[in-house]
């Protein structure tokens, strides 16, 4: 411990040349305090997402298409390391926080369940009906992170990468995000709110400029992306992206990402609020609805959303018959339970863990657990 504050001060050095619109590492907010080590909160937090089981698992979960034979054909895993990187590189040419961007960037998409956007559809069913509360990635990632790592007992993060994680919804767009400042009171009552009002939740702002990075991030992180996957797959061919679209983006996912970077940064620098010109604004915009007509509307078959559908309703009544009946030789209590300490099993109803455990999967186990259900 000789040199600890003085290994502690180069990390915090770097706090001296942030924008007066940064987030500053002696600006953590957490639930339970901490004692100090060398590294930042937020550097710390990324530490935490990295080494969480979770995270693991984000390299078996679907990005668009499930089950892909082709092995260049991304994963979340992909998705999640693209918006990192892209947000960083916003977040350092706008001198912000890139400690608090990588966190929230790196644990922006935890709560995802197997097969993506059309797996959370099924989920959200289930929950709506079972539960009455609505189910969506971002609030269970937040979920994750509080309640149901380190064994139920959570990660203690900082409040602002949580409040990132809980705003990142990169399927809302707008030209301009201004940061809402909030308590941790707050933000925990947006938190628990979203269970039961998911539309206003979808219009939350992040706390932070750098959760509103992540969030621009998001979408920049995807958009180009799931065209060359298509393209890939042979789903759309290049040249049917609109003329209009491309003559100001570009049509690769290269230009793509340099296009819109380069324009916020361009209409940012030195604001504390992030924006976007007019034109790549309406373009990206046309270029979302592109991709939803051509691409994610098609990334599943009615037939096989109707497999996906009645598979996870019939594991999810499988899982909770396995709770009701004490089944400890149940996957849910082998893979999951068994590792939740009471913090966890006493403060959450059985209908929860089911939905927390499938919520969790990835794309192999659910595959494994609905094709072994009909046998």
């Amino acid at each position: 411990m000789k040199y600890f504050q003085e290994a502690k001060n180069n990390f915090l050095h770097i706090d001296k040349f942030l924008s007066p619109y940064a987030t500053l590492s002696e600006e953590a907010l957490r639930f339970t305090h901490e004692a100090d080590d060398i590294r930042t909160p937020f550097f710390r937090d990324v530490d935490r997402i990295i080494h969480a089981m979770s995270y693991t698992r984000y390299a078996d979960k679907t990005q668009v298409y499930s089950f892909s034979v082709n092995d260049h054909i991304s994963k979340r895993i992909i998705h999640v390391q693209l918006v990192s990187k892209i947000a960083r590189t916003i977040g350092r040419s706008l001198s912000l926080n890139t400690d608090l961007i990588e966190a929230i960037a790196l644990g922006h998409d935890i709560g995802h369940t197997p097969l993506g956007h059309a797996g959370e559809a099924i989920l959200n069913e289930i929950s709506l009906r079972e539960l009455g509360e609505y189910f969506a990635h971002n609030v269970q990632g937040v979920r994750n992170y509080m309640y149901l790592e380190n064994h139920g007992k959570g990660l203690n993060l900082s409040v602002q990468v949580l409040d990132g994680i809980l705003c990142h919804n990169g399927e809302i767009l707008s030209n301009r995000y201004i940061p809402q400042e909030k308590t941790k009171e707050e933000f925990l009552k947006e938190y628990t709110s979203s269970y039961q009002n998911l539309k206003e939740t979808s219009k939350c702002r992040p706390m932070t400029l750098e959760g509103c990075v992540v969030r621009f991030s998001d979408i920049i992180g995807y958009i180009g992306r799931d065209i060359e996957d298509a393209i890939r797959l042979e789903k759309i061919k290049r040249e049917e992206i609109p003329p209009h679209i491309t003559k100001i983006l570009g049509n690769t996912n290269k230009e793509i990402i340099n296009t819109i970077v380069m324009d916020i940064i361009d209409h940012s620098y030195h604001k504390p609020y992030l924006e976007m010109s007019d034109s790549v604004y309406h373009a990206l915009l046309d270029l979302k609805k592109f991709n939803y007509t051509y691409i994610y509307q098609y990334s599943m078959t009615s037939e096989e959303r109707n497999f996906y559908q009645e598979g996870m309703n019939k594991i999810y009544f499988r899982y909770l018959h396995d709770l009701e009946e004490k089944n400890k030789e149940s996957i849910i209590y082998r893979y999951f339970l068994a590792t939740k300490e009471n913090t966890y099993l006493e403060n959450t109803s059985l209908k929860r863990m089911v939905i927390d455990f499938i919520a969790g999967m990835t794309d192999d186990l659910f595959l494994h657990e609905i094709e072994k259900i009909k046998e």
